[in-house]
């Protein structure tokens, strides 16, 4: 990296990042399924060497530590919370990177920058009982993005401590969503989706929410550099029992990111660095003020997430449902499932028949061309048939 770029020219710092990616990015991390030991283990040496300051926010319900990590001293707080749902890790992956940045790149200008300007808050694992299992859900059995007003899990408590005691002027909630969601009713997949939470069932648009809108529609100039037309908006259905919208109420303001499909990218390492793009832009637009410069289109109408895609379409395949009927030329929609072995804690790859016929207004992570195969017969092709695709050898 040249260091050259200035955290004030977004899009040559954004291309700068990208660019450079494979030399920062944390090596180690080369799946999505690791749990709260493998985390503690990488964030150990930026903590010794004062990269970041650690301390325990509390533990979780089996009382896994979870720690908060701040990063710089600047006026302006960011809180970044990621893995409130257990099975959904691309965000963590993202943010170990960006402080294996910090630790590399110490001078470069944007971190110069963001180091002065900004204190990051960082919950780099908010439901580590959660992850040991890769379930969306606590040990307890609560989804923790439904307990921001009863506050019944420990891990909810310590979010909503952090956020009161530490009044971070803006936050980034981190998710990952369904990967066959499409960008509207097309066939791109939604690699990301973003949202700036309502705070009421009206949507007003609160000076906090109008901000958080600002820093959204700058995530998504950045995006649009690197996947044009393959970013959505998330579902602005207000949710009163869910953090972005309390938390954007309580004053943060709050942006969500959804982590969901890319071609070829199962463990989702390219949408990993372009989180890790995205964020680092966006924490420099925030340092400088550059994010006030934003037009709001470029959020506003992003299109909702829709669900117009398959995992894999076999095209043109030619079907014989019974002796008696003849033979049709049909396209098979099939979604792939992960299931753990039992016992041996295999990844199996399972597919799913789910729809049969004209599938043309659909896309897929996977095409096939089916018309040079021999037919099908009804014993093969049947809808909600499971069948094993393949079969990952690595144990978890």
């Amino acid at each position: 990296m040249t260091g050259s770029s200035s955290s004030n020219d977004i899009p040559t710092l954004a291309r700068e990042l990208f660019e450079n990616y494979e030399r920062y990015k944390k090596s180690e991390i080369t799946s999505r399924r690791f749990k709260h030991a493998d985390l503690m283990r990488w964030l150990t040496p930026y903590e010794d060497q004062k990269v970041v300051q650690s301390t325990p926010a509390g533990k979780s319900a089996e009382g896994r530590a979870i720690p908060l990590l701040k990063f710089g001293s600047g006026a302006t707080k960011v809180l970044l919370w990621s893995q409130m749902h257990g099975d959904e890790p691309t965000a963590t992956m993202a943010l170990v990177d960006i402080l294996n940045f910090f630790a590399q790149a110490p001078g470069h200008p944007a971190v110069k920058t963001i180091r002065e300007k900004l204190t990051l808050l960082v919950i780099p694992m908010l439901n580590p009982d959660g992850a040991e299992r890769f379930q969306r859900r606590t040990a307890q059995s609560i989804d923790m993005n439904r307990d921001a007003l009863r506050l019944d899990t420990p891990e909810a408590r310590i979010l909503q401590s952090i956020q009161a005691t530490q009044k971070p002027e803006f936050g980034f909630n981190l998710h990952d969503q369904e990967p066959r969601y499409s960008v509207g009713s097309s066939k791109n997949v939604a690699a990301i989706a973003l949202l700036a939470p309502s705070v009421d069932e009206a949507k007003s648009d609160t000076p906090v929410r109008q901000r958080a809108k600002q820093v959204a529609a700058t995530f998504a100039d950045v995006m649009n550099l690197f996947m044009p037309g393959h970013l959505a908006r998330y579902d602005d259905v207000f949710e009163p029992r869910a953090f972005g919208e309390n938390i954007q109420k309580w004053g943060t303001s709050t942006v969500l990111v959804e982590s969901g499909g890319w071609r070829g990218d199962r463990e989702k390492m390219f949408l990993r660095k372009l989180n890790y793009v995205g964020w680092l832009a966006s924490l420099g637009a925030i340092a400088t003020g550059a994010y006030q410069k934003a037009t709001l289109e470029s959020y506003e109408q992003l299109p909702f997430n829709g669900k117009n895609l398959y995992d894999i379409i076999i095209r043109r395949a030619k079907l014989k449902a019974t002796a008696a009927v003849p033979e049709v030329t049909v396209d098979l929609g099939i979604n792939v499932e992960e299931r753990i072995e039992s016992g041996s804690g295999i990844v199996q790859h399972v597919g799913k028949i789910v729809d049969i016929g004209d599938l043309s207004s659909f896309g897929a992570l996977e095409e096939i061309d089916g018309s040079t195969a021999s037919p099908y017969d009804s014993s093969a092709v049947q809808i909600d048939r499971t069948f094993l695709l393949q079969s990952d050898r690595r144990k978890l």
